[in-house]
């Protein structure tokens, strides 16, 4: 963990530590104050601490842990007055509200205060969702968005007898995990107490917009938990419905209605504050705050930049995310319109402007639909789309949430629908969210049998690789993976410096293809790792280490071609940033022994959590270039 002397510039000793009890739903004139003081305290800090994750560049979430202050403050409250009462944990199906978890953990005194100074940077013990066993103070892992009700109805069965209770969001609602945790916690009346923020935002636009007819009360009434609506930011009103949630037994809702990001200029209301603010509105909201020390603080930061420079590989970075929906409006403008509204149809799951596919909403809104939180839902929605021979399904989401569609997948290939998937945020660069957003186990879509509809994984390497691939496989049949980083890559070049998957490139799926040629063994590598593999190479040959480099853009199919010149070096090594327990390098070694080939083998990939940051995850697993060299030396020896 990083330690800083750095004071923090807002004291906060001035939290005033607060006893409520449940049995009293009145507050006082006193409890009223010291709860006002207490949650402006808190958003200051937050809006601080969290700016600096912006100044850095790596990102973060203030809108969630601003609006909530006003039920943890009473939270702690409570548990402060009667823990044997409760389980004092601020449980939180939000993971990216994590900077209520750290300022908590610092007001108990379980983390220095000034180490939030270091929010999502590498090493500091403070990634963008909360990780137990990892930060001093915080008590559980929130994992992916929807995921904490159900776990928590499992606490609350062993701890019979105790309130719970559950952070929530109008966003995690929408996820179907939620609706199955309804309906045990209705059956078996559970004390789990649900506090949700409805705020009718999430990351694409506003729910109320884009999913008509769908409410947070409505839907839990219907599964049969009591409601207790109304105004989070009335202090009287939430003490009194939290109150009653505690003091009445079973399952309970309290739905606080507010404006996203209320109070704070340029941002209440908006889809912006779900991210993390921007610096200018940071310092405009700070200054009128009289956080003059804050305001210098955040001035004073240095957004750090990566300095390695890569060879073989050109200056110009650009995200594969983002051209997977450039290439496919190319492919989409030589369409018909007819034919478009027919045959073509777009599902988005709250993160278009995250995976490409707002080039492709704003380019042809006629075929797109903005749909909400239900990754499961959507992806066999686009697959019932593709279930006729000519439809096309387009899906895409995070490639942390294709572990949810398993059962999907395998539900569409067993129904032969043509679905084309973009998971982006592929393996683990600039992946600041840490451990539980990582895209690890992308290999798991090809869960098909040998004599089953087609599947097909593809991970271009660069922006021309990417529009190559998507223009190649667009039409073909079957289920198709396309995977891309969060981060930007740079072109990979030739030998001769020109951009290898230039103008006269072709993608031939099924194809792994030479990038270096050696002597003395090869890298096989592919997406984001093949650059970073490509410098190792070049930089070995400078070594006079004649070593060479293969590129498998198509990662499920054997090119029993490469195999045989693969097969037949001194030794091979994979290098990928998938899981090394279920990535490509789990089975390459097979395929390699079943076709009587016996090179050196070894294989590097993500084996351990996250360190936080962006570019420091790569040298954290060991797979960086500087690794990367040492592994080879170690296999020529």
């Amino acid at each position: 963990m990083t330690v800083t002397k750095t004071q923090f510039p807002i004291d906060l000793s001035a939290y005033k530590p607060l006893v409520l009890n449940p049995a009293n739903a009145t507050l006082t004139l006193e409890q009223r104050e010291s709860l006002k003081t207490n949650i402006q305290l808190c958003r200051d800090a937050i809006v601080f601490f969290t700016a600096t994750g912006a100044a850095r560049g790596v990102g973060g979430h203030t809108g969630g842990p601003y609006d909530t202050v006003p039920e943890v403050i009473i939270l702690d409250a409570l548990f402060r007055a009667a823990s044997d009462q409760f389980v004092p944990i601020f449980f939180d199906e939000a993971g990216h509200r994590v900077a209520t978890q750290y300022l908590m953990a610092a007001l108990h005194g379980d983390l220095p205060s000034e180490q939030l100074l270091h929010y999502r940077e590498a090493h500091s013990g403070l990634p963008g969702h909360p990780e137990l066993g990892l930060t001093p103070g915080v008590k559980f892992s929130s994992g992916r968005l929807g995921h904490v009700w159900p776990y928590v109805n499992g606490v609350a069965i062993a701890n019979p007898g105790k309130v719970l209770f559950c952070l929530g969001s109008d966003g995690s609602q929408q996820e179907g995990n939620d609706a199955e945790a309804a309906r045990l916690a209705v059956a078996q009346h559970l004390n789990v107490k649900l506090i949700i923020d409805d705020n009718d935002v999430t990351i694409a636009g506003h729910p109320s917009k884009y999913l008509p007819g769908f409410t947070v009360a409505k839907t839990l009434e219907g599964h049969g938990l009591k409601v207790l609506e109304g105004d989070g930011e009335d202090l009287d009103d939430l003490y009194r419905r939290i109150c009653e949630a505690v003091t009445t037994p079973g399952p309970i809702a309290i739905i606080n209605k507010r404006p996203m990001c209320p109070g704070i200029k340029g941002l209440e209301g908006s889809t912006h504050g779900h991210d993390v603010i921007s610096v200018e509105l940071a310092i405009q909201y700070l200054e009128s705050r009289q956080q003059t020390a804050a305001v210098e603080y955040i001035k004073s930061i240095q957004k750090p930049k990566q300095t390695y420079t890569f060879l073989g590989s050109s200056n110009k970075w650009d995200a594969n995310r983002n051209v997977f929906g450039d290439a496919v409006v190319g492919v989409l403008s030589r369409i018909s319109e007819a034919e478009r509204k027919q045959n073509i149809r777009v599902i988005d799951s709250d993160l278009e402007g995250s995976c490409g596919l707002k080039k492709i909403h704003d380019a042809y809104p006629e075929i797109f639909i903005s749909s909400g939180i239900m990754e499961r839902g959507n992806f066999s929605a686009a697959a019932g789309f593709g279930m006729e021979p000519g439809k096309q399904g387009i899906f895409a989401t995070f490639s942390a949430f294709l572990e949810m569609c398993i059962s999907e997948i395998t539900m569409a290939r067993l129904n032969y629908s043509n679905v084309l998937c973009h998971f982006s945020h592929a393996g683990i660069d600039d992946m600041a969210d840490n451990t539980c957003h990582f895209g690890l186990n992308n290999m798991f879509a090809d869960n098909g049998l040998d004599d089953g509809y087609e599947t097909r994984l593809y991970f271009p390497s660069d922006v021309n690789q990417m529009k190559a691939c998507v223009e190649a496989v667009f039409f073909d049949p079957g289920l198709r993976f396309i995977f891309s980083t969060r981060s930007k890559v740079p072109n990979i070049l030739d030998k001769n410096g020109n951009d290898l998957f230039g103008s006269d490139y072709r993608f031939v799926p099924g194809k792994d293809e030479v990038i270096r040629e050696g002597t003395q063994g090869y890298i096989i590598s592919f997406g984001e790792a093949l650059y970073r593999a490509l410098d190792a190479v070049e930089r070995l040959q400078q070594e006079g280490l004649d070593v060479g480099l293969i590129n498998k853009p198509t990662l499920n199919v054997i090119d029993e071609e490469m195999m045989v010149k693969i097969g037949n070096a001194p030794f091979a090594l994979v290098v990928e940033s998938f899981n090394r327990r279920t990535g490509l390098g789990s089975r390459f070694g097979s395929w390699l022994l079943e076709r009587g080939f016996t090179p050196k083998y070894a294989h590097l990939g993500t084996h351990k959590e996250g360190c936080g940051g962006l570019w420091e995850q790569f040298p954290h697993q060991g797979i960086d270039p500087v690794s990367i060299i040492n592994k080879v030396k170690d296999l020529v020896k």
